[in-house]
């Protein structure tokens, strides 16, 4: 009980309501249009691109926040159209390109903090591109067009982007306030996270942006990682499993996303993935059996549940890393799983895969723990 205590401890000052509220607010916006013109397909490019925005834009100098929203607005654009262009091809182009962001992603902790807690967002929105992008061509479901889903990817940025320059021009072109703790102690190696916001509202902490050449076990554990996600791929998409995107989805919000990250976060990862996809599981299961308007109605509410999970990401990222990754593993899971067809059958399918992609999350877990003893043991 006191470990089950750690993992859902709370810190009382991570709480970021104002911006969760705030992303609610304009994640209607692209709600309402794909409901008004009939592609709701495209909701999750649109609900992920404004949430990257959100999560990483941490305040600063107007300058500096537009610059780096609009930067990584770019990279989630290239990745979106890469995922959706693969949707038709080979499951071998999945695996080798699952590995490849992988890899970049898990390498960006040489950047900083704040810029591989990005990079990790993009990670885990690749692996879902991917698995709507699969589903959407391998089974009967609305038809997806790549430059659609990267139109609606950029503008979920552009949203938050525009509401930004509108809050500056009204503070009179002052710098916005910086919210609390940064970055997320769940996305940051041991070591790195300032122990305060002390610097002025313009500049960064050096600690979220100082480079530093990963060491060697530090390149294995990346290497390794990009492995785990593409032999989850290669399960997940090569297979052709009912569901069985999940495990990818799964892994790669589960997995230790680098070396030196504590036990307890570890295990709040693992915890808040099997719990988002075990609510995901239940909630999916609501239109089962269903047909015609009662259907059409019942899919509308889980996508305003996906989109209120969404939000509690925002809420919940500085409070508790293990309800953080719940909320994202089940508003991804929900979004993606919609457009296919679900019946009573396959909810032990949902629940394996899922169990699969937690345990390679906790195997690379061990091997994580013995490269770090390795690595103490080196003069």
């Amino acid at each position: 009980m006191s470990e089950l205590s750690k993992v859902f401890g709370l810190d009382a000052g991570g709480l970021d309501l104002p911006r969760a509220i705030l992303f609610l607010d304009l994640a209607l916006v692209p709600l309402v249009v794909f409901w008004a013109i009939g592609h709701e397909q495209y909701l999750l490019s649109a609900l992920f691109g404004l949430l990257l925005a959100v999560l990483d834009d941490r305040g600063g100098s107007f300058g500096h926040r537009a610059a780096r929203v609009s930067f990584y607005a770019l990279i989630g654009a290239g990745l979106t159209a890469w995922g959706f262009a693969l949707g038709g091809a080979g499951w071998g182009w999945l695996v080798l390109s699952g590995f490849a962001v992988t890899l970049l992603a898990g390498l960006a902790v040489a950047y900083g903090t704040r810029r591989f807690a990005a990079a990790l967002l993009l990670n885990i929105w690749f692996i879902a591109a991917l698995a709507l992008a699969f589903q959407l061509d391998h089974h009967s479901g609305p038809t997806s067009h790549t430059w659609a889903q990267v139109v609606a990817w950029a503008g979920g940025s552009a949203l938050w982007l525009a509401v930004t320059s509108v809050g500056w021009l009204a503070r009179g072109r002052g710098n916005g306030p910086r919210p609390a703790a940064d970055p997320p102690a769940g996305d940051a190696p041991a070591g790195d996270a300032p122990a305060g916001d002390e610097s002025p509202p313009a500049a960064e902490p050096r600690a979220e942006t100082a480079r530093q050449l990963p060491s060697w076990p530090v390149l294995t554990f990346a290497v390794i990682r990009a492995a785990a996600v593409a032999g989850a791929c290669a399960l997940g998409f090569g297979l052709d499993l009912s569901y069985g995107y999940w495990i990818p989805v799964a892994t790669v919000i589960a997995m230790k996303p680098v070396l030196e990250q504590t036990t307890l976060v570890t295990a709040q990862r693992l915890v808040g993935a099997l719990l988002g996809a075990a609510a995901a599981s239940l909630l999916i299961l609501l239109p089962a059996g269903e047909t015609g308007t009662k259907l059409f109605a019942v899919t509308r509410v889980l996508e305003v549940v996906a989109l209120v999970l969404l939000m509690h990401t925002a809420a919940v990222r500085y409070w508790n890393h293990a309800l953080y990754c719940a909320a994202v593993a089940a508003g991804v899971l929900i979004l993606v799983s919609l457009p296919q067809p679900t019946d009573y059958t396959v909810e032990g399918y949902r629940v394996l895969w899922t169990a699969c992609g937690v345990a390679i999350g906790l195997g690379l877990m061990l091997l994580a723990g013995r490269l770090a003893a390795r690595d103490d043991e080196e003069p």
